[in-house]
């Protein structure tokens, strides 16, 4: 059975900020899915410890006021997400998200900050197989003109986002648009999982050296920028990442 065909895990994260190395789980959401429906689905609200800039409560409507009366303590809702995750990856299901490298990354901060065991500790080895749509897309429709969001790339596979930013709603959409991908893009369907995942790693390596190639070509600010190539998980204190649209 071809991998978009079978049994899926959205997974997506709310956060406090841009950064995955220093920012905060705000919600997360684990969704189960088969053939694009959900069978299950896990929801978190957690307390990060500090405070929600403002900025970022504007983007997904949790406020620190929210937070605080109403999430759990961030280590329980960090350690119940990774085991989560791993659970599924143990059962030999792809993880499903859309710019994989930052919530992966961040949610391996979380679990450094809290002193939890990291994913490749809980499974004996690397993670995964994950599925990063947003990646996949950038390598099948290389030249396409306009953003990368998700939003815009559920437009262009005519998938629904029922609640942008909505950890839940952006879980399933990334799921549905992998699905989308796979259908249009036949050869990506052809990969085993773990194949799927070792040539998303090639993907995203040649666009952070394009990316970067192209910036530094700008100069100014550019002239000197580092685009990390690490997928998906960035190890701490390597390369600095560039901003990616979310």
């Amino acid at each position: 059975m071809p991998w978009h065909e079978g049994p899926l895990v959205g997974f997506d994260l709310e956060t406090t900020g841009t950064d995955p190395q220093h920012a905060r789980i705000v919600t997360a959401a684990v969704v189960h899915t088969h053939g694009g429906q959900v069978t299950d689905r896990r929801l978190w609200l957690a307390d990060p410890g500090v405070a929600i800039p403002d900025e970022a409560a504007a983007i997904h409507g949790i406020t620190s006021e929210r937070a605080r009366a109403q999430g759990r303590p961030a280590p329980d809702v960090v350690e119940e997400v990774a085991a989560a995750l791993t659970a599924h990856w143990r059962a030999g299901t792809p993880v499903v998200a859309y710019n994989a490298s930052f919530d992966l990354t961040l949610l391996e901060a979380e679990l450094r900050r809290h002193a939890l065991p990291p994913l490749a500790e809980r499974l004996g080895g690397e993670a995964g197989p994950v599925v990063d749509p947003y990646t996949i897309d950038r390598a099948v429709d290389r030249y396409r003109k306009g953003r990368r969001t998700l939003e815009a790339v559920c437009r262009e596979y005519g998938v629904e986002l029922e609640s942008a930013h909505e950890a839940g709603a952006d879980a399933l959409a990334a799921v549905r648009v992998a699905r989308a991908i796979a259908v249009r893009h036949a050869r990506t369907a052809r990969y085993a999982p773990w194949e799927l995942h070792r040539a998303q790693v090639e993907w995203y390596a040649q666009w952070a050296d394009g990316y970067q190639r192209w910036l530094r070509r700008q100069g100014g600010a550019g002239a000197d920028a580092v685009v990390d190539p690490q997928w998906p998980v960035r190890r701490p204190g390597g390369l600095t990442a560039a901003t990616v649209p979310r």
